[in-house]
């Protein structure tokens, strides 16, 4: 379950909000490595919009349709080229099981983005990072589903660890260097 906490230390030119979330998107996790699985089609006529469907039920002479963003990005994992980081995290429903889609209000209060929408990628940074062990300068490489870790050197690099951390619980800086 990778997370980032809040000090983050950024240039929004470093974060790419181009692609949506593709697959079950029922939780992701901010912090959670992406790839690209589709990419933009700047040739042609809908402009990167994809139909996602109805929002809801179906009624006879009506039009209900939900549209988001074609291109997705979805967890990277091994030695996968990583794209970055989620910077928010993608839900569905609140905590009380009401669909988010009906509350986009609700939504940006929670920092959550709806599946269909654009999901921020970090790709260069220094990030507050909940779920890795090691010692700082140990270098932080790609793990499985998303997740980062220390062990895996013949995964993916993706930065180094800024300060030391003992328990997977305890939040660690992390240097983006992808």
């Amino acid at each position: 379950m990778p997370n980032l906490k809040g000090f983050r230390q950024y240039s929004e030119h470093d974060v790419i909000n181009l692609f949506s979330y593709s697959g079950d998107s029922t939780l992701v996790y901010k912090g959670t490595a992406v790839k690209v699985v589709g990419g933009l089609d700047l040739g042609s006529d809908t402009g990167g919009i994809e139909d996602l469907g109805s929002i809801g039920n179906s009624y006879s002479n009506t039009v209900s349709s939900r549209f988001g963003v074609a291109a997705k990005v979805a967890p990277a994992g091994g030695s996968d080229a990583v794209l970055g980081l989620t910077l928010m995290d993608v839900r569905e429903l609140d905590e009380n099981g009401e669909k988010l889609v009906f509350n986009p209000r609700k939504a940006a209060e929670m920092g959550v983005v709806v599946s269909g929408q654009a999901v921020p990628v970090l790709t260069r940074g220094i990030v507050t990072y909940v779920g890795l062990t090691g010692n700082a300068g140990a270098s932080v490489y790609l793990g499985s589903n998303g997740a980062l870790n220390t062990t895996s050197t013949s995964n993916t690099k993706v930065g180094k660890l800024l300060s030391s951390a003992a328990a997977a619980t305890d939040a660690v800086l992390v240097k983006l260097e992808l």
